[in-house]
């Protein structure tokens, strides 16, 4: 199968001349996935769009991934890694472009290049640097509005290589901060940039679903844009592992793709494939009722708030 005729196939899809049903469309999209060559040139495509899409907005991708590379970092994974995980199969695919997910370096040495990249046309027509800033800012309005009490521990669930956990520092600067993560690769440059800005954030390399760390420990656990990374029975297991460590009366802040979104239900397909390409989870995502499962597990009510056109923020507090 030559590139030239998957572009084609991917453009049909988009155009939607199959004239079938959503649910089809999306059986074809996952089947054509599942053929290697042609997930390769949609991850390819969805790559270069994301690179191209950074360097318009100011971001210098191949600057920062090189100032990153250039350095020593064994002494640093050994300083985070836990060589006895295990890690679970769901881990072991293909994310983000990458063959080997996050469990390597070029992933989290471009982690945050990326993210400026693919926030950058949430708010706008045009790609604005400011994006990615401003998803965060609006995650944590909805928290502070939320949660008035004060907060001495907070887990930031998914942290990658640390943006959401230092902006959770500088906002509560108090507070102990653990960061947690699957990928001692994203904890390495999370504790090195930690230590360029001299913040104390404990790292801890675990799963999120079974984390060693000490029961009903926690006033908050913070996850941003995890969730849709994931299985939907490693999400329950999350959940239930999140109501565990929290104390009463502690809350669960989740920040996360919005299924309800119109432009998730208006995305062409050709758009839609180079998503699903990077993100094999997506379809389990965007069927799995969070809300539902909270109230399950003994959540209260979640409060469900849409941030961004395609974002939406849930919280729900520990009985």
């Amino acid at each position: 199968m030559t590139p030239y005729f998957v572009e084609y196939i991917i453009k049909m899809i988009s155009q939607e001349t199959f004239n079938k049903e959503k649910d089809i469309t999306t059986s074809l999209i996952n089947t054509l996935l599942s053929i290697k060559p042609l997930a390769n040139f949609a991850r390819s495509r969805a790559r270069k769009m994301i690179i191209d899409r950074a360097n318009k907005i100011g971001v210098n991708w191949h600057k920062n991934m090189t100032t990153l590379q250039g350095r020593d970092w064994n002494d640093d994974l050994k300083q985070v890694e836990n060589p006895h995980l295990k890690y679970p199969d769901y881990y072991l695919k293909s994310f983000h472009a990458y063959d080997n997910g996050n469990l390597g370096w070029d992933a989290a040495w471009e982690l945050e290049s990326a993210a400026y990249s693919v926030h950058s046309t949430i708010f706008s027509q045009e790609p604005q640097l400011s994006g990615d800033r401003t998803l965060r800012k609006k995650y944590h309005e909805v928290l502070q509005q939320e949660i008035t009490k004060s907060l001495e521990n907070i887990l930031d669930s998914g942290c990658g290589t640390g943006l959401s956990t230092f902006i959770l520092k500088e906002i509560y600067p108090e507070a102990q901060i653990v960061g947690l993560d699957l990928s001692p690769y994203f904890l390495a440059v999370a504790n090195y940039q930690a230590q360029q800005k001299n913040y104390q954030i404990n790292w801890h390399h675990s799963k999120a679903e079974e984390t060693t760390l000490s029961p009903e420990s926690f006033d908050l656990i913070s996850s941003f844009l995890m969730f849709h990374e994931l299985p939907q029975d490693a999400s329950l297991n999350i959940l239930a592992e999140s109501y565990k460590l929290l104390k009463k009366g502690g809350y669960l802040g989740i920040m996360d793709m919005n299924p309800q979104s119109e432009v998730y239900k208006k995305m062409p397909r050709y758009v839609l494939t180079l998503l699903k390409s990077t993100e094999p989870y997506l379809d389990q995502y965007f069927s799995f009722d969070i809300e539902k499962e909270l109230i399950k597990i003994g959540f209260s009510q979640p409060k469900i708030v849409p941030i961004s056109p395609r974002h939406r923020v849930i919280i729900a507090q520990k009985h």
